[in-house]
């Protein structure tokens, strides 16, 4: 969609786009070009890396592929569903509907490997490195499937966002190829050229896939490495590139160099020529016209002794975006404000020209307020969580998005007419209504006003009798299905099999229940060997991690009832049970059931210990202050949005203090989790 900024955003997004690497992340490249530069980057970027684990790609998305620069809406940010300049087709929110069983666009999304990981033969550390695997719609994925990347002409497949799927017409491959928008062409490259450096030791055990060379320089294919060099220059780095560079450092404590020094795209991979020259300056700059968020810019052109490779855009003497062309629509402004703006050009060197003249414009005021949303309704209630949906509201330009309000304290926004209202008290009696806003701020009446009552938090905090799976079908794939407000996901699995009723069945899978609120103690299920086989266990994975612990099913037919006791984890968790002990076994599970966390089985120590408390609150300048016993021994916090969502996870928090720097959070109400203890904080 459209980039939209809010001030804050626009704060946080501009430091993100100049942070860069630790001072000395890259001593000893100086001087270097061609296979040396490229080898001695690859020690650099080897060096420290820790690998998070396949499952730990989703704990990390949060951070590094949130939308912060296009709809700014927390969503996911997919490249193959993104619509850059206008309403996107769908989106998804972190850690709902991930796949999954898909049969159209908008179904789920999972983990792409822009190099396919069945040229490493999904061998680690390359399956879970973060640094070129993104979260996208796995129907897209699925066309995708593990073509290169190159031009397309006449496709066979094309996304709702204009994803490509076709035969290549980049000269010197004829295979089907993957070609995506404008706006990530430049991302992909950069990704596979971090890919061909990081593991340039081990290409040579690698499949080609058309794409990727066996030998450690330059590591690609000629046509390939053409495509990405010159999609490099036609798609510069942007701020959401930068921003999640950083984000995968603090998670995988390793950088992709291409996007720090764009000029080494050239010095790597391009022809060894030396290029000390600078562009001329941009001239002529002009406003041409705005509105109440972005104004339109074009100016003359530079010259340069090779070639300009993109034009830096600056708003009130802040780097904003990048352009390729020497016109650019700069967005995410404030509505009747001034600015100036200056453009500066850049060859593939690195090279840089004097900044433009400057020119100044001023956005158009919008003082019309949407209507009120209408027909707000209960959906569902549980002991921590109140569902609502309503009817939309209507706008002159167009509703931005929704405040969702719980006895008089804004929880958070929204650009859906419908939402999941998590971090609720038990037995607690909530009025809700929402507020919808326009880009320029302006606020609508309230809608009508909702009455809810939580649940009592019971002995079960999750039920599932699976009579409500997808319908009978024999067939082997991932389902999903809601139950009870739980979203369910079953991987390599089928829905014709009954236990007590209804069952799902997984052979070589699992059975995930996500973002399960109130946490797990007990866990009780009921399970069945189907067909042929031999007794065997399943694993219990809470939030991708094994406990140790294990569901044990018996003999063909033999139904087996067992309760797991002390699992005892707290907060939103995903529970997961595993089949990867006997491949070939088919169990049916039915009857499935958890215990809250057990808070009181936790010894007064440790809830001393854990305890949290978050200063000033609300928090000021994007920062938490934490104080709290022992806070160096957390590996990691979490932080959960109005919704029970997951958004960020922050690696060894707490290591040089208290304070935490976060991405840009929407005005709200958010949770945050380190261990047992856990407090909340408002952003205003």
């Amino acid at each position: 969609m459209k980039r939209i900024f809010t001030l804050l955003s626009l704060t946080l997004l501009l430091g993100f786009a100049s942070a860069q690497a630790p001072a000395t992340y890259y001593d000893g490249t100086a001087g270097l070009s061609g296979a040396p530069l490229k080898t001695k980057l690859m020690q650099i970027i080897s060096a420290g890396a820790i690998d998070n684990g396949y499952g730990g790609l989703y704990n990390g998305y949060p951070t590094t592929d949130t939308d912060h620069y296009y709809d700014n809406d927390g969503s996911v940010l997919d490249m193959y569903s993104e619509n850059p300049t206008g309403t996107d087709p769908y989106n998804y929110q972190h850690g709902v509907k991930k796949c999954g069983n898909y049969s159209n666009e908008g179904d789920c999304y999972n983990r792409e490997h822009v190099v396919p990981q069945s040229l490493f033969g999904s061998a680690n550390p390359m399956v879970s490195d973060i640094n070129f695997i993104r979260p996208t719609d796995g129907k897209v994925n699925g066309m995708r499937s593990n073509y290169p990347f190159g031009a397309v002409t006449a496709p066979s497949f094309t996304s709702k966002n204009g994803t490509k799927v076709g035969p290549s017409t980049s000269p010197g491959y004829t295979g089907s190829v993957c070609e995506p928008i404008d706006e990530f062409k430049g991302d992909i490259a950069r990704m596979i050229l971090y890919f061909v450096t990081r593991y340039e030791d081990k290409l040579s055990g690698f499949s080609s896939g058309g794409m990727l060379g066996n030998t450690t320089y330059p590591g690609l294919t000629t046509w390939e490495k053409d495509v990405l060099l010159i999609w490099a220059s036609q798609d510069p780095v942007s701020p959401s590139e930068i921003e999640r560079n950083n984000a995968a450092f603090a998670f995988q404590k390793n950088r992709n160099p291409y996007i720090d020094h764009p000029e080494w795209v050239q010095q790597v991979f391009g022809t060894q020529v030396a290029d000390t020259e600078a562009p001329s300056t941009p001239t002529n700059l002009a406003v041409l016209s705005t509105n109440t968020a972005s104004a339109s810019l074009s100016w003359t052109a530079s010259t340069d002794n090779i070639a300009v490779a993109y034009y830096k855009i600056y708003v009130d003497g802040n780097f904003k975006t990048n352009s390729s062309t020497n016109t650019a629509t700069v967005s995410g402004l404030k509505q009747g404000t001034s600015y100036n703006f200056y453009v500066i050009a850049a060859d593939a060197a690195g090279n840089v020209s004097p900044q433009s003249n400057t020119a100044s414009g001023t956005t158009l005021v919008d003082t019309t307020n949407p209507t009120a949303a209408t027909n707000l309704a209960i959906v569902n209630v549980g002991s921590n969580n109140i569902a609502v949906s309503w009817t939309a509201a209507t706008d002159n330009v167009g509703v931005a998005s929704y405040d969702v309000y719980a006895n008089g304290v804004l929880m958070g926004s929204t650009a859906s007419t419908d939402t999941n209202i998590a971090n609720l008290n038990p037995s607690t009696s909530y009025t809700i209504y929402v507020i919808a806003k326009d880009a320029a701020e302006n606020a609508s009446p309230q809608s009508n006003s909702v009455n809810a009552t939580t649940l009592v938090v019971g002995i079960n905090c999750g039920v599932e009798n699976f009579e409500t799976i997808p319908a009978n079908a024999s067939a082997y794939s991932t389902y999903n299905w809601t139950s009870n407000g739980i979203s369910f996901t079953s991987v390599d699995s089928r829905t014709d099999q009954t236990i007590n009723g209804r069952a799902i069945t997984i052979r070589n899978g699992s059975l995930t229940a996500l973002s399960a609120p109130n946490g797990i103690g007990d866990l009780t299920v009921t399970t069945q060997l189907k067909f042929t086989g031999t007794p065997g266990v399943l694993k219990i994975f809470i939030n991708d991690i094994d406990t140790g612990k294990t569901i044990p099913y018996g003999a063909t037919g033999v139904n087996t009832t067992t309760t797991v006791t002390g699992i005892n984890i707290s907060g939103t968790v995903d529970i997961s049970l595993v089949n990867n002990t006997v491949p070939a076994n088919r169990i049916a599970i039915d009857d499935m059931k958890w215990t809250c966390y057990a808070t009181a089985g936790t010894s007064e120590t440790n809830k001393a210990k854990d305890a949290l408390v978050i200063s000033p609150n609300p928090i000021k300048n994007g920062e938490i202050n934490v104080s709290g016993k022992n806070l160096s021994q957390f590996d990691s916090v979490q932080i959960f949005d109005f919704t029970g969502k997951l958004i960020q996870t922050v690696s060894q928090p707490f290591k040089t203090g208290g304070k935490l720097k976060i991405n840009n959070l929407p005005k709200g109400i958010y949770i945050l989790k380190a261990g047992t203890g856990s407090a909340k904080f408002l952003v205003n």
